[in-house]
């Protein structure tokens, strides 16, 4: 089946088995990218230690800060391609593919000279210690210098996704997993490399699945293809990939300080063992998030295709089986967090203390989840149509106007444990926000006459 036929398929066949034939690959792909953080953390914990683990959360931020330029140039661009296709302009589509090689090639190289120049320094302010920068720097020194291939992967992944080759785009993520879960014993216990090697691990996997994916887009029988032409920047493609992609820019910026301001308030008020906790949960709870992210990438191509065609009554279909996929997720998550915390926490260690601090945090984090995937799907649904604005908005909400008051001012009164209940009370506020920021949408298309 060709790419236009595809992409055409977007805008013809039900909503429902559409939402399906998209999110399925997907979820299995974000499901396949949790299993792939999850892997390393539990190697690394039996491993090596309770405190390699607290290392490799003072790396969470570095994480989210690659991520966010990786999202904003794979997210913004896959976006304009759904768009593109569903306004017939292939020659625009086909431009974006080339304009994001260019931008992934210079972020990548650029991101990884300048944090590696200043390594040390960044971690400390991270959080590390004299006990854990040891782990960090050996870890991120590895992941830094792949940096390139870790944006050109996920950047193309997303690209695959959104031109009509779902399926393809998950083969790349498992593939990936699959890699990563073989090399990382061999890598850390085999040949004693340690927390090193994890790194090397990850990023022979991330070269094995990217080589895969500049063979399928080096086809030329399919609609979007690598070719001569299509990769010198041009200004208003670039600015309008940014423009989209600010969204999940300034949502990955925005989770790197309050990373940074969980981790060092951690370390202030619990020490060492506490961050090592929050990395754990943050591992748990990033099962959830990526399925959810799953979900709402399934939607994406078909929203954007569909509000690009005016389409709207299937862009209203799709966007409320959405939300009760997500919802559905983030409950399941909440009885686990609330009947089972201990089971799950123990996958990534036997130490005792380290259990009874990720088992108590994982309990409260996830208080207010059966709501909070209403407000990601919301977030996400606003990017899809190419309303950047409100994507923004939505995206800093949670992360800046309110867990990170939470964070400064709870721990005051409550320590540790103020650090904790500034996430469950942040998710509640800031869902309530987007159920305000969505209703008042639906209103302003009723006025413009635009039935969705």
């Amino acid at each position: 089946m060709s790419q236009k036929r595809n992409a055409t398929e977007l805008g013809t066949q039900p909503i429902g088995k559409l939402l399906m034939q998209y999110a399925i690959p997907a979820i299995i792909a974000m499901t396949a990218t949790s299993l792939y953080n999850m892997v390393d953390s539990i190697f690394i914990g039996h491993g090596v230690g309770p405190l390699a683990i607290s290392g490799l959360a003072i790396t969470f931020p570095f994480m989210n800060l690659g991520a966010a330029f990786g999202a904003m140039v794979g997210v913004g661009a896959s976006t304009l391609i759904s768009v593109k296709l569903g306004q017939r302009d292939y020659g625009t589509a086909q431009t974006v593919l080339g304009n994001v090689i260019t931008l992934n090639l210079i972020i990548g190289v650029a991101f990884s000279i300048i944090t590696l120049m200043f390594l040390d320094p960044i971690l400390y302010f991270f959080g590390a210690s004299a006990d854990t920068i040891g782990y960090a720097r050996d870890y991120m020194e590895i992941i830094l210098a792949g940096n390139i291939v870790t944006h050109m992967y996920l950047g193309l992944n997303a690209v695959i996704r959104a031109a009509g080759h779902p399926q393809k785009a998950m083969y790349a993520t498992i593939n990936t997993v699959i890699i990563n879960t073989i090399l990382d014993p061999l890598f850390i216990y085999g040949f004693g490399w340690g927390i090193r090697g994890a790194a090397i691990a990850t990023i022979i996997a991330q070269i094995i699945s990217l080589i895969w994916q500049l063979r399928i887009l080096s086809n030329k029988n399919e609609l979007l293809h690598l070719r001569r032409g299509i990769y010198h920047l041009q200004g208003k493609i670039v600015k309008n990939i940014i423009a989209i992609g600010l969204s999940p820019f300034c949502m990955n910026v925005a989770s790197c300080f309050i990373v940074i301001f969980i981790n060092k308030g951690l370390k202030e008020y619990d020490g060492d063992l506490a961050i090592g906790a929050y990395g754990i949960v943050n591992r748990l709870v990033f099962i959830c998030v990526m399925i959810v992210m799953g979900i709402t990438q399934g939607m994406q191509p078909i929203a954007g295709y569909n509000y690009g065609a005016q389409q709207y009554h299937r862009v209203n279909h799709v966007l409320k089986l959405s939300i009760w996929g997500a919802t559905a997720m983030t409950t399941l998550t909440f009885l686990v967090g609330e009947l089972m915390p201990e089971v799950a926490v123990s996958l990534f260690t036997t130490d005792e203390g380290l259990i009874a601090r990720a088992a108590e945090g994982f309990r409260i984090v996830v208080l207010i989840f059966p709501i909070v995937g209403f407000q990601m799907v919301t977030s996400n649904f606003f990017q899809s149509i190419g309303m950047a604005n409100k994507a923004i908005f939505l995206s800093l909400t949670r992360q800046l106007l309110f867990l990170l008051p939470c964070l400064i001012i709870l721990p005051t009164f409550m320590g540790a444990a103020g650090i904790w209940w500034s996430m469950p009370i942040s998710d509640f506020f800031s869902s309530m926000v987007a159920a305000v920021l969505l209703y008042k949408q639906y209103q302003a298309f009723k006025k413009a006459d635009i039935r969705i």
